[in-house]
């Protein structure tokens, strides 16, 4: 190690080994070095080791020389001469002799002469954020590392909690800056490792994070607590291979440990702070009954239930399947008047159209063969209470008049029965399908699609909610790992960046399945996207640029049109196109409905 020697205005020299990847030079007691010299600034220098050179620099714009020459910061060599005020400091890349004692204690009393430090600094820190960041500088100190990171597993997630270089500076962007491959190892194996030589190591030069990082030296130690990992500390320099050993490794063990038990309480009682502050906002943004989202979409949704809830209004409520629709009806009875009545769901496209009619209005007995007794039907017994069409778009058109009649007539008549039942109930329903164009097939009533359809609810499709995505699966992850007793915390940041891209053609439900499983077959604490068997070959492809151009024109457009109710001259004045844009648009669609092609011109044109 390089040696500097302080001469001090009085005369006095002393000689100071610089041990520190920064050491700091001034007037207060707070600096590595400190000068009794009235004239110098509270710090003036820093004498920083980049792996290779020491550097100097001027602290806060100090009038700092170098052999006689002012400067900011210098590349030091020896015998050089570093003047700030009344104090020269000369500069030995040599190292001198020193006292027996150090070497023989090593590392070991280091970390734990620094750990007592850490200790005391301790007693007066009341957040646990300062804590992080105090015990991340002072394994710095400990292991000459550039750069430090305290991860902990928070809420299924790895959260960086503290980020730090040499210069007791937080590190931006820090996710961005270490190894999953190498956190994930020490999670599973809950050991400590050491990387010499990262990027040209057999074992990790395979790793993504380790090639893009192109990362040199690496420490990683686990945190534990009550027998299970609940973080690890990441050290790690870039510019310096073999800079860690076994030494070091130990030194990092045992201040993990002791670091683990230093910082428990006052991550229980940061965690029971944000877990109250936590719930608070899930149940007042995210949350509404058994609905989860709190997107823009989602927040409309809530606002028409609010509005419907408390009348006997009819409501459709449209989606493509798996979004959660009887989820919304559902949420409509409980929140309206007949809430204490019955809420009865009948899936008109699961019943054969034989046993439908008698499944909605009942039998007596003997009114076809296997009619063995009376039997009430879901209208009757929805009485007083809601009564959900689940998929109605799939109902018979014979059905579809005596459905209109018992709405318009509020009465039901069993079948091999004269006589009417008065219903009090309230109808909600919901299809996948769009309803203007089985209307226009001739295959629903437009009479019964108005009476149902008095008030709509449309749900988003999973795929456009955005971060409400990952809201549901970490709801899902969390139930049903309690549930099944199972170990496992959360995602891996590759798994997170899967369920973005995937498309998710079964929405909330084929989420839900693919987590429940995921829960049960993973050997690990966080969920991968293997696990979900999301691989790289069911992703959404990434389109051309023209494709993709082209493809959100096409959605653009059509949006336009309904926004229009298909009104075509208005359309094109919105746009600021020529109207034969929207009729070739349109040919065009018609053209790929039929699975036919446009010529050339016309496909050009259009």
């Amino acid at each position: 190690m390089a040696t500097l020697i302080v001469k001090s205005p009085d005369g006095v020299e002393r000689e100071i080994a610089l041990v520190k990847r920064i050491t700091s030079i001034g007037r207060d007691a707070e600096n590595d070095v400190a000068v009794p010299d009235p004239t110098m600034p509270g710090t003036a220098v820093h004498i920083h080791w980049d792996g290779r050179d020491y550097n100097a620099a001027a602290h806060d714009a100090a009038d700092m020389t170098v052999n006689g020459k002012r400067r900011s910061t210098w590349r030091l060599g020896p015998g050089d001469r570093i003047r700030v005020a009344g104090t020269e400091l000369s500069f030995d890349p040599a190292p001198r002799p020193v006292p027996t004692v150090r070497p023989s204690a090593g590392q070991r009393l280091l970390a734990l002469e620094t750990l007592v430090r850490f200790s005391e600094r301790l007693l007066g820190a009341n957040d646990l954020a300062r804590l992080l960041d105090e015990l991340i500088d002072a394994l710095l100190e400990v292991t000459h590392a550039d750069k430090g990171f305290l991860i902990l597993l928070e809420d299924g997630e790895m959260n960086v909690r503290a980020a730090r270089n040499v210069g007791r500076e937080t590190i931006e962007g820090a996710v961005a800056r270490v190894s999953d491959s190498i956190i994930q190892r020490v999670i599973d194996t809950r050991r400590p490792i050491v990387v010499a030589d990262a990027l040209h190591d057999r074992e990790w030069s395979g790793s993504t994070s380790v090639v893009n990082l192109k990362l040199c030296s690496v420490m990683c130690a686990p945190l534990m607590q009550k027998g299970e990992v609940c973080g690890v500390i990441y050290l790690g320099n870039d510019s310096v291979v073999s800079l860690f050993d076994d030494r070091s490794l130990e030194a990092l063990t045992v201040f993990a440990a002791q670091a683990s038990l230093l910082v428990q309480n006052a991550m229980l009682l940061d965690s029971l702070r944000r877990e109250n502050v936590a719930l608070k906002e899930a149940v007042s943004s995210k949350h509404y009954g058994e609905l989860i989202g709190s997107g823009a979409s989602m927040r409309e949704v809530y606002r028409r239930i609010e509005k419907v809830a408390g009348t006997d209004i009819s409501v459709l409520v449209s989606g493509e399947t798996g979004t959660g629709k009887e989820v919304v009806a559902r949420e409509i009875h409980r929140r309206s008047t007949r809430a204490s009545g019955p809420f009865v769901a009948v899936n008109c496209g699961a019943i054969p159209e034989a046993l439908l009619e008698s499944e909605l209005f009942g039998h007596v007995r003997g009114a076809f063969t296997g009619a063995v007794a009376t039997r009430p039907g879901k209208f009757q017994a929805a009485h007083g209470g809601t009564l959900f069409l689940d998929e109605v778009g799939e109902m018979p058109a014979a059905l579809q008049v005596k459905l209109l009649r018992a709405l318009q007539e509020r009465s039901v008549t069993k079948i091999g029965d004269t006589r009417p039942e008065p219903v009090d109930l309230r109808i909600l329903a919901a299809t996948n399908k769009v309803l203007e164009d089985e209307i226009r097939k001739g295959t629903f009533r437009e009479d019964l699609y108005y009476r149902l359809n008095v008030v709509s609810i449309v749900l988003p499709p999973l795929r456009e909610r955005g971060e409400d995505l990952l809201v549901l699966a970490k709801y899902f992850l969390q139930k049903y790992a309690k549930d099944f007793g199972a170990k496992v915390r959360g995602f891996t940041p590759s798994a997170v960046v899967a369920i973005r891209k995937y498309a998710w053609p079964g929405n909330i439900r084929e989420l839900e399945n693919r987590v429940k499983k995921a829960v049960v077959l993973a050997d690990r604490a966080l969920v991968s996207a293997e696990d979900l068997d999301l691989h790289p070959e069911i992703l959404e492809p990434i389109l051309p640029l023209i494709q993709a151009k082209e493809e959100f024109q096409k959605r653009y457009i059509n949006e336009v049109l309904e926004r229009n109710q298909g009104n075509r001259t208005k359309t094109a004045k919105d746009l600021g196109v020529d109207p034969r844009t929207i009729f070739r648009h349109l040919e065009k669609l018609e053209a790929e409905r039929r699975g036919q092609k446009l010529p050339p011109d016309e496909e050009d044109d259009a």
